[in-house]
């Protein structure tokens, strides 16, 4: 079922040459890739990208119970304290941190994946489901246009958006994500544009609504993109929104500093229909192990992170969309 990195890729240009509708799921360190022809996928893999999608929607009809058991502050501090320490020694600028949160709940992964509101959502096989508000990459045409995500805050807080807009702290952290996002888009495409900068976007969390900054990035690829989809994604992957920059040393130092292998999580799934492209980056991630569910999340960290509020957002982020 799981492939290589390299048989993976190599799926995927097979597939997408073929002009082959096909689904496929990268790994966050990609050394596991699912690629399936449309007409082929397995009947417990669901998938939507915005209007893309393969089951009939439903409306939740009962009541539930979640309830969370986060790291405790101290044991965040240690893990951000070594990040620090790896940006002070000019090893990385920006670091995207994150914890695996145990949760309870009385639904299954299939039915918050039925129950969830967001724009991209996966569930797969009752082992793992997310519900992404962030997009990584669309081709239509041979436009490739990606929008990295950078800075939450409280929508509910005075003065919210003026306050997340302004914050130096994190306007820092996005222009680094934008900057290594032109990059990286750069090695596959011409033209490269940045298209609208730090606009926001609501989205739903739980019983909050959050604020999130976003980017528009494009740039223009050959007439025979479709040939080479699988070598496109390996040349872009990871994320830079949920990797850091410098890419390669800040990957390195998240292996050492997080206490659990990420797996699928902050990794990527998308569409191709044949023509275009729709992929999202799985956060908002939900894992089952053995007996266990559990919830992954974080948040970027730069020189000017405040623990008190990094810490704070990794529990904001630990919710159900419902």
């Amino acid at each position: 079922m799981w492939l290589s990195k390299e048989n993976g890729f190599a799926e995927i240009n097979k597939l997408s040459k073929s002009r082959t509708p096909f689904l496929f799921i990268t790994s966050f360190d990609d050394e596991k890739i699912f690629a399936q022809a449309l007409d082929d996928l397995d009947d417990n893999i669901f998938y939507k990208l915005e209007d893309w999608r393969n089951y009939p929607v439903e409306q939740r009809t009962q009541d539930f119970t979640f309830s969370t058991f986060p790291i405790n502050f101290s044991t965040y501090k240690k893990a951000m304290d070594e990040v620090l320490e790896e940006i002070r020694s000019g090893n990385t600028y920006l670091l995207n941190l994150t914890f695996r949160t145990p949760i309870e709940s009385s639904l299954s992964l299939k039915e918050i994946f039925s129950y969830a509101r967001a724009k991209f959502k996966l569930y797969f096989k009752d082992e793992f489901v997310c519900f992404s508000p962030e997009r990584f990459i669309e081709i239509e045409d041979n436009t490739i246009s990606t929008y990295p995500m950078k800075g939450t805050i409280d929508a509910s807080l005075p003065h919210a958006k003026e306050t997340i807009l302004k914050d130096e702290k994190e306007k820092a952290e996005h222009v680094m994500i934008v900057d290594l996002m032109r990059n990286d888009l750069g090695i596959v495409a011409n033209n490269i544009q940045v298209e609208k900068f730090r606009y926001v976007e609501k989205i739903k969390a739980g019983e909050k609504e959050l604020l999130q900054v976003s980017s528009k990035i494009t740039g223009k690829l050959s007439e025979d993109w479709g040939k080479c989809l699988g070598t496109i994604l390996s040349q872009l992957l990871p994320a830079g929104s949920i990797s850091g920059t410098p890419k390669k040393s800040t990957v390195n130092i998240i292996k050492n500093v997080e206490d659990f292998d990420r797996g699928f999580y902050t990794g990527v799934f998308g569409i191709f229909d044949g023509k275009s492209l729709r992929s999202s980056v799985m956060i908002r991630f939900i894992e089952q192990e053995g007996d266990t569910l559990y919830y992954k999340s974080g948040g970027g960290i730069t020189i000017d992170s405040d623990v008190h509020s990094e810490y704070e957002e990794l529990l904001d982020k630990i919710y159900l969309p419902f």
